[in-house]
C-alpha cells in the first residue's frame, strides 16, 4: 500500500501596525472596529492571546517613520483619513505581548536608513532575550521621502543604493550578534568572581563604506543570537537581498499567476545564493472575510466596502508607489511609463496585473482594491470555502502561507480563528500544536540559530578547537 505524504501546512501571520489605519483606510469608522485602541496595551495583549489560540506563526508589525505626503504633496489626506498617521513605535509593544504568550512570534519592522546598527543590535538582542527567542526583524530600507527629510536628508537614497547600505548594516549586526561573544563567555562564577571571561569577548573591527564599529557587542548572546530575518522587497535588487539574508519574505500579488512567478524567483534566488529553496518561508498578503456561511461573509464584505475612504487609499498607494496619483484622472491607467524610487515591486505588480475587464488597472480600481485590506487579494466565504481556497493557493503557487491583513480589528482575526483555522485543521493543512523553542525553530524545525549556509555564517566567531 502506497503511503500518502502529509499535506503541506498553511501558515498564518497577522499583519498589523501601531496606528489606527493600517491597510484599510476608512474602516476605523466601522462600529465594530477597535483600531483606535492601538494606544492601549491591552489591545495588543488581547490580540496576541487570540493569535496564539489560532496557532499563528506570529504577529508582523509594520512601521514607517514619515507620512504619506506624496499624494498632492501634502499631509492633508493621510491626516484626515488616519492613513498610517498617527503611528507609534512597534518595538515597545513586544515585551508585553510576549509576557502573555508562550509561542507566538513577533516580526518587528525597523529601517536601516536612520539608526546606527550598533545601538540597534542591542535592541534586537534585548528583545530576543525578553521574548525567549521569539522575535524577528523585518528589514526595510525606507521608501517615504518625508522620513528622509525629517532625518536631515534632502531625499532618500536611490533605490538600489539603499540596499547596498543595508547590506553593510546587516554585516555590522551579524558581526556584533554572531561574531563577538563566544558561547561560554558568560561564566557567572561566584567562586572566582568572574561574570564574563574577557578573553572570550572579541572586538569586531568593522570599517566599511558607511560604518566604522571597532568594539565589542555589549549584549551577551541571546537564544537566537540574530533574530529571524524578515524582508518584504520583491524588486530585483530586493530579491537579491532577500536571497542572501531573509528567512521569511512577505510578498504582495493580486493573482495566483503573479504569485507563482514571484515565489519561483525568490526560491531560485535562494538557490543561487547557496541556500536551499525552502530556507525561506514566503507569506503572501491576503485579507479574509468569513463567517458561519457564505451569505454572512458576503454581507460583511458589502458592509465593509461602505466605509472605504478613497482619499486615504490613494494617499497610501501614492506613498507605496512613489507616484503622486493626484496628478492622474481616476480613470487613467497605471501605464508602463510610471517609474518609482519607492517600492518598485508595487509599481511592477500593478503594471503586470489587470482589472476584471482585462485592461490595465486604473487609479479608481487601485483605490477600490486597496480600500479593504490593502494590496493583497480578498477571499470571501464560509470557513470551509476559505480553507479550501487557501490550500489551493499553497498547492498551486508554492507559497508557504499568508500575511493576513484585516478589514476590522480584531474582528477579522477573530473570524479567521473561529471559522477558518478549524476547517484547515480538518483538512490536515494547519498546525495543531507549535514546535518547541525559538521562533526560528518553530518556522523550520532546525534549531534556534541561523543555518550554516546563511550569509551570516562568514561573520560568525571562529574559535580554534584547542582554544
Amino acid at each position: 500500500m502506497t503511503e500518502i505524504a502529509p499535506r503541506r501546512h498553511v501558515r498564518f501571520n497577522a499583519f498589523d501596525m501601531n496606528c489606527v489605519v493600517h491597510q484599510s483606510p476608512g474602516l476605523w469608522r466601522h462600529p465594530q472596529d477597535q483600531a483606535w485602541r492601538y494606544k492601549d496595551i491591552t489591545y495588543w495583549t488581547e490580540l496576541a492571546k487570540l493569535l496564539e489560540k489560532g496557532k499563528f506563526d506570529g504577529l508582523f508589525i509594520a512601521d514607517v517613520l514619515g507620512t504619506y505626503d506624496v499624494f498632492n504633496g501634502t499631509n492633508e489626506a493621510p491626516l484626515s483619513s488616519g492613513a498610517q498617521v498617527p503611528v507609534n513605535d512597534p518595538f515597545l509593544l513586544v515585551s508585553a505581548m510576549a509576557a502573555v504568550t508562550q509561542n507566538l512570534g513577533f516580526g518587528v519592522t525597523a529601517g536601516t536608513a536612520y539608526e546606527h546598527p550598533y545601538p540597534f543590535a542591542r535592541r534586537l538582542a534585548t528583545l530576543d532575550h525578553l521574548t525567549n527567542g521569539r522575535v524577528g526583524w523585518n528589514v526595510v530600507t525606507g521608501y517615504l521621502p518625508s522620513a528622509a527629510r525629517n532625518m536631515g536628508q534632502e531625499d532618500q537614497m536611490e533605490h538600489d543604493e539603499r540596499y547596498n547600505h543595508a547590506d553593510e548594516y546587516l554585516e555590522v549586526v551579524y558581526k556584533l550578534l554572531e561574531g563577538s561573544w563566544e558561547e561560554d563567555a558568560v561564566q557567572r562564577n561566584r567562586e572566582t568572581g568572574v561574570y564574563t571571561d574577557p578573553s572570550k569577548v572579541h572586538p569586531i573591527n568593522h570599517e566599511g563604506n558607511y560604518f566604522k564599529v571597532p568594539g565589542i557587542a555589549i549584549t551577551e548572546p541571546s537564544i537566537q543570537r540574530t533574530p529571524v530575518i524578515f524582508q518584504a522587497g520583491a524588486s530585483s535588487r530586493g530579491m537579491k537581498f532577500a536571497a542572501e539574508n531573509a528567512e521569511a519574505v512577505f510578498v504582495t500579488s493580486p493573482t495566483k499567476e503573479l504569485l507563482t512567478s514571484t515565489v519561483k524567483k525568490i526560491r531560485d534566488a535562494a538557490e543561487a545564493a547557496g541556500r536551499d529553496r525552502y530556507d525561506i518561508r514566503i507569506y503572501a498578503m491576503q485579507t479574509i472575510i468569513t463567517g458561519p456561511d457564505t451569505a454572512s461573509a458576503q454581507a460583511k464584505f458589502e458592509d465593509f466596502k461602505q466605509y472605504v475612504d478613497p482619499q486615504g487609499a490613494l494617499a497610501l498607494i501614492s506613498g507605496w508607489m512613489g507616484v503622486d496619483l493626484s496628478q492622474y484622472d481616476l480613470d487613467d491607467s497605471i501605464g508602463a511609463n510610471v517609474k518609482s524610487n519607492a517600492i518598485q515591486s508595487s509599481v511592477e505588480t500593478f503594471q503586470k496585473a489587470s482589472g476584471d475587464d482585462g485592461n490595465p488597472w486604473t487609479v479608481r480600481q487601485l483605490a477600490e482594491w486597496v480600500g479593504v485590506g490593502g494590496f493583497g487579494p480578498i477571499t470571501v466565504g464560509s470557513g470551509a470555502d476559505v480553507a479550501k481556497k487557501l490550500v489551493e493557493w499553497v498547492d498551486e503557487t508554492d507559497v508557504d502561507g499568508f500575511n493576513l491583513a484585516y478589514a476590522i480589528t480584531p474582528g477579522t482575526f477573530e473570524d479567521v480563528v473561529e471559522f477558518v483555522v478549524p476547517e484547515l485543521q480538518k483538512l490536515g493543512a494547519y498546525q495543531e500544536e507549535y514546535l518547541p523553542g525559538s521562533l526560528r525553530n518553530k518556522l523550520f524545525g532546525k534549531g534556534d540559530r541561523l543555518q550554516a549556509n546563511h550569509k551570516a555564517d562568514q561573520f560568525r566567531l571562529k574559535v580554534p578547537a584547542d582554544a
